[in-house]
């Protein structure tokens, strides 16, 4: 190829080339040296409870993992001042809450035999199942989580006048729990602390995310949602407490819950 033929050659190649590049208005586009905007990877699906366990610890609480689930056992004893302990027992207290309609219920707290089988790999259920009456999961310090009712269908309206300080009650035989956020832990542990797990092994948080309140139009109908969270970085999904019905837990378990006896 002679001299003038390899440069017309070479010139119709860049001509391909540009156009090649050119964008639809016929624009040349040159390159840029800022990266794109970077994808955030995809949050797991697979998801593994183990690492939460080491944040259990309360009175007459122990756990043990068996193959594929952690198994609770608890006397759901809470760890802080009622007045529904006992007289004698040291953590008795007046009620020192600011309810002014509180009322104390005739219950005293009494030490249970409540034991959770959890599955450690929780997922998706495909029939999501409605929340019983009674426990519904268990609370980082060993107190059960109650559903959004009083009885069957009957709304917390007026047995919320009967919680303590820490928004906690006992029922007839003497088994304290949690219907809506139990502040001693949030006090402690902080507004976007895990609090515990529900019977499909999914976690429970606090009311604040991201340094964001949370209410219920942030969640979906079984009152949670899939995101990161400080202890589990890649992402699961999770409830979270809020300030108005169902507080804890919305249309029945996002997982297939595992087996309470009491």
């Amino acid at each position: 190829m002679n001299r003038y033929k390899k440069i017309t050659y070479l010139s119709f190649i860049t001509i391909l080339v540009l156009l090649a590049c050119s964008n639809d208005d016929g624009n040349i586009i040159t390159p840029s040296n800022t990266d794109p905007t970077p994808i955030s990877p995809p949050v797991a699906t697979d998801y593994t409870i183990t690492s939460i366990l080491s944040k259990f610890e309360g009175t007459g609480l122990s756990y043990e993992i068996s193959g594929e689930n952690v198994i609770f056992t608890s006397q759901g004893l809470p760890n802080h001042t009622s007045p529904y302990w006992p007289e004698e027992n040291a953590l008795h207290t007046e009620y020192q809450g600011t309810n002014p309609n509180w009322r104390q219920n005739p219950n005293t707290i009494a030490a249970q035999n409540i034991v959770l089988t959890i599955p450690l790999k929780p997922k998706e259920a495909t029939n999501h199942e409605a929340t019983p009456l009674g426990p519904i999961g268990i609370s980082r310090n060993g107190v059960v989580f109650y559903n959004q009712y009083a009885g069957p269908d009957e709304p917390l309206t007026r047995e919320i006048n009967s919680f303590d300080k820490w928004l906690g009650h006992p029922q007839m035989r003497g088994q304290y729990h949690y219907h809506i956020e139990p502040t001693y832990l949030t006090t402690t542990f902080g507004d976007s602390a895990f609090l515990g797990l529900l019977a499909d092994g999914f976690p429970v948080y606090g009311p604040l995310e991201n340094g964001e309140r949370i209410t219920n139009t942030d969640l979906d109908v079984y009152h949670g949602h899939t995101g990161v969270t400080s202890d589990f970085p890649q992402g699961i999904y999770h409830y979270h407490i809020t300030s108005e019905d169902p507080y804890i837990n919305g249309n029945g378990f996002f997982g297939t819950p595992g087996n309470i006896t009491q």
